[in-house]
């Protein structure tokens, strides 16, 4: 079987529609000529037929001699087609009667019969066509004979040949152009994605297809591809500014290290005082920088998860009691309200590393902004929509409104000098509403009436194991 390798596509259709085509127009061409030519057929056996019935009609009505039927060519000659023979044969198989218009004698044999035949034959070039039917009168027992040359009827066939043949090819070339028409015109959506593909190669992500929207497959194939690349684009942007943003994050602690250790160089070896400084500084930008290092590995680690492939399930209550319980120890000065009576029977599906990391990092940024009002409640509820919610609301500095769009954008900090000072990354919501993400659950953050804010944390919850 030949195979269309290397071959552009629409040539690959136009040549698999061009033989589509032929072979639907030979088949289709063959049965009309067959109908047709069956039909001819018909026709001319069904006028020999009556030609049959009206001879011997005659004859038996007069009841004819042989005397009589020898003298009656006048009635056979009325009778008597062009390329056709009439031919009465007595009992013996002797013509006793013989009419012929253009159609020689010797052409057939004599031959008698004793019940109806039809039959056709080849005389070289013509095909002829013979009835032969036997009948009687009570002074004669004979056959009449009737020849037919189908020639006209052959000659009929050769030109509804040429015809059908001239007709369809031209068919076949007309519908090869229109086909190699249609087929550029639905190939379009494609060779618009394969030139927009050579310029994002030449200029960059933001080239998009340019298509008009049928509706059809090719142009949904069309949307997907700028979707797609919107989303590639966008994700290529994000990978930039995380770069630039890790880049900036890792170089401050490494500039003042390496400003501590230049001062320590220079003159910590005969202070004392200096050389304390230094040491102390060094070991604080080295702890941050360890701190900033983990997290980017935790980052990275969580974009790598797939929460289909992990059906893990936990009880939020211990977890959650622990992390208030080991905080309470941590920051005494802080007065941490636990509600849990909301909370039906059943699990989260969400591993128990995972769960308590989100809430960790929500209670970690509660108790760093909250600066005078060291309140902080969380509430446990379920949802019926087998959701829930984990609010955690704080008595704090509160975010501005504009920066609320952006405080889970990675390496974001509303107000990066204090931020910095209570030495936060940027990096911890972030982490934890991705991994919210992976396991198909969500987090919410909204300024409170008065003062602070409320982080609602929503995961898929299930009653049953």
């Amino acid at each position: 079987m030949m195979k269309f390798t290397g071959i552009p596509i629409k040539w690959k259709l136009m040549i698999g529609s061009f033989i589509f085509l032929i072979v639907l127009f030979f088949a289709y061409n063959a049965a009309q000529y067959i109908v047709i030519n069956h039909w001819l057929l018909n026709q001319t056996e069904e006028e020999i037929r009556k030609d049959m019935d009206e001879i011997q009609g005659y004859f038996i009505e007069k009841q004819s001699d042989a005397k009589d039927i020898a003298n009656a060519n006048a009635f056979i000659e009325k009778l008597v087609k062009n390329n056709q023979l009439i031919r009465i044969l007595n009992n013996e198989g002797i013509p006793i009667l013989t009419v012929s218009n253009e159609l020689p004698e010797d052409w057939v044999d004599p031959k008698t019969v004793l019940k109806p035949e039809l039959s056709r034959i080849w005389h070289f070039d013509d095909h002829l066509i013979i009835m032969r039917s036997p009948f009687k009168t009570s002074n004669f027992v004979g056959t009449v004979e009737i020849i037919n040359n189908l020639e006209a009827l052959d000659k009929l066939n050769d030109n509804l040949n040429i015809v059908m043949l001239s007709g369809g090819m031209l068919a076949i070339l007309l519908s090869g152009l229109g086909g190699l028409l249609l087929t550029r015109q639905l190939l379009k959506p494609i060779q618009s994605i394969i030139v927009t593909m050579k310029k994002i190669m030449k200029n960059g992500l933001q080239e998009r297809v340019v298509f008009h929207d049928n509706r059809d497959e090719l142009s949904y194939l069309a949307i997907l591809f700028n979707e797609m690349m919107g989303q590639l684009e966008k994700s290529f942007r994000q990978q930039k500014q995380f770069v630039e943003d890790a880049s900036h994050e890792l170089r401050t602690p490494i500039s003042i290290i390496e400003g501590y250790l230049s001062l320590l160089n220079r003159w910590g070896k005969e202070d004392p005082k200096i050389l304390d400084e230094s040491l102390s500084a060094a070991m604080k930008e080295t702890t941050r920088l360890r701190k900033l290092v983990q997290e980017l590995l935790e980052l990275s680690q969580v974009d790598s998860i797939k929460g289909n492939e992990i059906k893990e399930y936990t009880d939020p209550r211990p977890i959650i009691q622990q992390l208030v319980n080991d905080l309470s120890i941590l920051h005494p000065d802080f007065k941490f309200i636990l509600h849990m009576n909301k909370f039906l029977e059943g699990h989260l599906i969400i591993p128990s590393h995972h769960l308590k990391q989100i809430v960790l990092i929500v209670l970690d940024n509660a108790v760093k902004y909250s600066l005078h009002d060291k309140t902080i409640e969380i509430n446990v509820s379920t949802l019926q929509n087998n959701t829930v919610n984990i609010q955690i609301v704080d008595q704090g500095i509160g975010i501005p409104e504009e920066d609320l769009p952006f405080v889970f954008d990675r390496f974001y900090r509303v107000d990066k000098a204090r931020s910095r000072k209570q030495g936060g990354s940027g990096l911890g919501l972030a982490i934890a509403k991705r991994i919210a993400h992976t396991y198909h659950g969500d987090i919410i953050i909204r300024n409170n009436e008065n003062k602070g804010i409320s982080v609602t944390i929503s995961l898929p919850f299930i009653s049953e194991i």
